[in-house]
């Protein structure tokens, strides 16, 4: 009579854990590729706000807000996305880039003085 080895868990284990790590990898990869998109949206965005401040235009436009909200809400329940979390993010963008839009109009004012 021979004992057998627990070996299988192991394996199965060390198998868990190497997919584990594809999978976070390609989690990391697209991270970082968000990242890069932000910084690009975010360059696009400033030009937009010195445009906005070069001709005295509100930093915010309230109705493109809500045209963009329902279009990401539509484009994320068509990638599966809760479109609630689509929402919450891009208010969370929209508010710091009329942040910097604000930022923009104050020191374009304060250089026409």
């Amino acid at each position: 009579m021979t004992a057998e080895t627990p070996a299988a868990p192991i394996d199965e284990r060390d198998a868990a854990m190497t997919e584990l790590l594809g999978i976070r990898s390609s989690i990391d990869n697209i991270d970082a590729a968000l990242i890069h998109l932000l910084a690009e949206r975010f360059k696009f965005t400033q030009q937009v706000g010195r445009l906005k401040a070069m001709h005295g235009l509100p930093p915010s436009d309230p109705e493109r807000e809500k045209r963009q909200i329902a279009r990401l809400r539509a484009l994320a329940e068509d990638a599966h996305l809760d479109p609630a979390f689509a929402e919450k993010w891009f208010n969370f963008v929209v508010a710091e880039v009329i942040r910097h839009h604000e930022e923009l109009a104050d020191t374009t004012g304060s250089e026409g003085l």
